[in-house]
């Protein structure tokens, strides 16, 4: 994993960038991000003409608008940022906005949810190819400092075959009978991007699952098999303490494990030899065989201990610019992966509890158990 930052003053080379969206998640997280990437904001549009002035002082961009069009005529950047909301009837305002950025030319990165529709995603993946521009999705987790490494970890041979996932994410999944409502499935639709994004990144493709609901809070348990024959369980957790950890991830291998508690505490149970039964006198592993612990300190002024570095604001952005720049597609917070996402949430709107669902062909090798 590559750590070293560099600051936006020592890039000789820069995109010009315009923004749409002034509201609070973009203030605290998304434009900070840009004093460690190489971007050059020239425009902020925000439909509040006095939030879009503050947001040009605050960050140092050179204009500001209302009307995007306009920004997007007169400024021609090379890429366009779009942190904004929903709409009345739960849509996501992105997509169009989006695919007004496209039409004019610029790469876009755009907040999650990507959209609200498989339909959707696929017509921004077409406009994508054929205007020649990248959209890529803030699919932060996959750009944790965990996460990453979990990647890294479940990839290497000594790990083995990834055999089954563990992911656990507070969010309530609305009753059946609301689900045609996508004003109430907003936030469903919200937050299924982070453990979906997780779970493709870490295990690949859904071939099918089938979830089990709770009538209290909305909680919801869900047994997946994906496309690889592995396995998993996506435990959503509403109903849970605020004061507890968000969530948990575990990946189990052949003989290891590797755990991830609140997002940044990985530990990685390495291949060890079990202790002789009825023997052994001392629960010490030897040290080649110990486990690996890694978990942030809180001391120092390192930029890892910025929420948007540990959360992969910076680094999801870097990706985007540096695709960009090197003329590169980005890997990570593709619409192919937006698609994988959005098929798993209509696939919850469509789908009564106990009933399994296929997303994608498994292989041969595992058809047969589908």
């Amino acid at each position: 994993m590559e750590s070293y930052i560099r600051y936006n003053f020592e890039y000789d080379c820069k995109i010009r960038v315009c923004f749409i969206g002034a509201g609070g998640h973009s203030f605290r997280n998304i434009y900070p991000t840009f004093q460690y990437t190489p971007i050059d904001l020239v425009a902020i549009c925000d439909k509040d003409k006095e939030k879009a002035d503050a947001y040009k002082r605050q960050f140092g961009a050179e204009r500001s608008y209302t009307d995007h069009i306009e920004m997007l005529e007169k400024e021609k950047p090379d890429a366009v940022f779009i942190v904004t909301s929903y709409d009345a009837d739960g849509c996501v305002q992105a997509v169009q906005l989006a695919k007004d950025a496209l039409q004019s030319g610029c790469h876009v990165w755009m907040e999650k949810p990507t959209a609200s529709s498989v339909d959707e995603a696929e017509e921004l993946l077409q406009l994508s190819e054929e205007k020649h521009r990248y959209v890529m999705t803030g699919l932060k987790k996959v750009f944790f400092p965990s996460i990453e490494k979990v990647k890294e970890i479940i990839t290497s041979p000594e790990f083995g075959i990834p055999s089954s996932i563990y992911i656990r994410y507070p969010q309530n999944l609305p009753p059946f009978e609301e689900r045609d409502d996508l004003s109430k499935m907003k936030w469903f639709l919200d937050h299924i991007f982070h453990p979906g994004s997780i779970l493709f990144y870490l295990m690949g493709k859904i071939a099918s699952f089938s979830y089990e609901r709770e009538p209290f809070n909305g909680g919801s348990v869900t047994n997946i098999r994906f496309v690889s024959g592995a396995v998993g369980t996506m435990h959503l957790t509403a109903g849970e303490s605020s004061g507890s950890p968000l969530e948990r991830v575990e990946v189990i291998g052949e003989g290891a494990n590797v755990v991830v508690d609140n997002g940044v505490k990985v530990t990685y149970f390495r291949k060890a030899k079990p202790p002789m039964y009825g023997r052994s006198s001392s629960y010490i592993v030897d040290e080649q065989e110990a486990p690996l612990y890694w978990e942030p300190e809180f001391s120092l002024g390192q930029l890892y201990n910025k929420n948007i570095f540990y959360l992969g604001y910076v680094q999801e952005v870097n990706h985007f610019c540096h695709s960009i720049l090197n003329g590169t597609p980005p890997k990570k917070g593709t619409l192919e992966q937006s698609l994988e996402i959005l098929k798993m949430f209509e696939a919850y709107r469509m789908t009564p509890e106990g009933k399994r669902v296929i997303l994608n062909p498994a292989t041969k090798e595992v058809e047969h158990e589908l």
